[in-house]
């Protein structure tokens, strides 16, 4: 069978996470320098190889002060460990346009095995002649599982920032024609 490449459009897509703040709010961050592809067998996604990396200095909450701690040895080390890398192990379809994306996710060099659901959004034409889809994923992860595994605590004993992040990427591909 035919392999066909699909290469992300990063202007349609995004990549977010949200962490608990002293256990009463939430904080959103992105990354917005991401990278992904994926390769499926004809147009076929189920067993579909995926590959995302994002640059860890690109991480954005909208707070300078807060980005900068981030990008600190504190979490993601941003100078050492300039790059996230996600490799995926299998993609399956559940039922309809559900999916679910199990790989390997590495951050500061500790690789741990995740799983995601996946939302298939659809396959189109656009204007140009390209075919594009789209897919939502969603997912949490613990972040001291990966040595992000700064935090303070509050005098009732909660932690400043959640041990668990939600993960939430909306992403385009276009179907790369050789």
């Amino acid at each position: 069978m035919t392999k066909t490449l699909w290469k992300m459009d990063q202007t349609h897509s995004e990549i977010q996470f949200k962490a608990k703040h002293m256990i009463v709010s939430t904080v959103t961050g992105a990354f917005h320098q991401f990278e992904a592809q994926v390769e499926t067998e004809g147009d076929d996604f189920e067993g579909a190889k995926i590959n995302f990396s994002a640059d860890t200095a690109s991480i954005s909450t909208g707070q300078e002060a807060r980005d900068n701690h981030l990008k600190s040895d504190d979490f993601f080390n941003a100078e050492k460990y300039p790059k996230l890398i996600f490799e995926s192990t299998n993609f399956k379809k559940i039922s309809g346009q559900e999916y679910q994306l199990k790989g390997n996710l590495t951050v500061r060099e500790v690789k741990k095995a995740v799983e995601f659901e996946v939302e298939f959004g659809g396959k189109i034409k656009d204007p140009y002649g390209n075919t594009r889809v789209g897919f939502s994923l969603t997912g949490k992860i613990n972040r001291k599982d990966y040595n992000l595994k700064w935090n303070a605590l509050l005098e009732s004993g909660n932690a400043v920032v959640s041990d668990e992040i939600k993960i939430f990427a909306n992403l385009e591909f276009t179907k790369v024609v050789n």
